[in-house]
């Protein structure tokens, strides 16, 4: 029974892989998939072998009390010393479960951020834009702050001059996006028009204004930096005089 009740457990696994498998393509979703059906394969296993075990041996005629009270004891003491570890495994099944991160998503989690490397059920790897690499175990993660998942907002601040008409600076602007959203190699990376939201503050030394474009999560600091790049040119092109 414990042999045909693995071998139903490995069917099933294989199944919930050909299954999810057929819903996408991506290298990404295919790992997780692969990881999470590894774990609920492995859980399978040790709870068929540990009931398989204990009911061999009472029928072998050996008394499995003094085994199981003994066992007890020992879990006991081991669960308090693995506790932790066992919170790693729970949360990072769940992470995995709900999709929550992803190898090559850039994320913030326990008070770290950085492109995850790697993903198990013990721990994440993050490295850095220093090149550092934190290893952070899944029981430590409270929150995942997520900034490449489908979608992101690259907010653009600009400050110009007091006492002049902020209008062709908004134009200046909404020729940039344009501009943009034509261009070859960023222009499939944003997805909706310039987002004008007017003036973000007033100070002595001027204004500063403030838009944003929806854009690719991957690209939104390369939409950003070339908007900024841009926008100097727009503003010396349409007499806006900046601090």
């Amino acid at each position: 029974m414990a042999w045909v009740l693995q071998a139903l457990a490995g069917r099933i696994v294989r199944t919930f892989r050909r299954v999810m498998g057929r819903r996408t393509s991506a290298s990404e979703e295919l790992r997780r998939i692969d990881t999470v059906g590894t774990a609920i394969r492995y859980f399978a296993t040790v709870i068929v072998a540990l009931v398989a075990g204990t009911l061999i041996l009472g029928e072998v005629g050996i008394s499995i009390a003094p085994i199981l009270a003994t066992a007890g004891v020992a879990g006991v003491a081991i669960g308090f010393g693995a506790q932790s570890l066992i919170k790693d495994y729970l949360s990072g099944f769940f992470l995995l479960l709900e999709d929550q991160i992803r190898e090559g998503d850039v994320v913030e989690i326990a008070g770290r951020a950085g492109e995850v490397e790697q993903v198990t059920l013990r721990y994440v790897r993050l490295r850095d834009g220093d090149g550092f690499v934190y290893f952070v175990p899944n029981g430590e993660i409270k929150m995942v702050v997520n900034r490449t998942r489908i979608f992101a907002y690259a907010i653009i601040d600009a400050a110009i001059s007091g006492h002049q008409d902020v209008e062709p600076a908004f134009a200046a602007m909404r020729e940039v996006g344009e501009a943009l959203r034509k261009d070859p190699k960023l222009g499939t990376a944003i997805l909706e028009d310039v987002e004008i939201f007017g003036i973000e503050r007033w100070e002595l030394w001027g204004l500063g204004l403030r838009c944003r474009v929806k854009v690719l999560a991957r690209e939104r600091d390369n939409v950003r930096r070339e908007f900024l790049r841009r926008l100097v040119g727009a503003f010396e092109t349409h007499g806006v005089k900046t601090p």
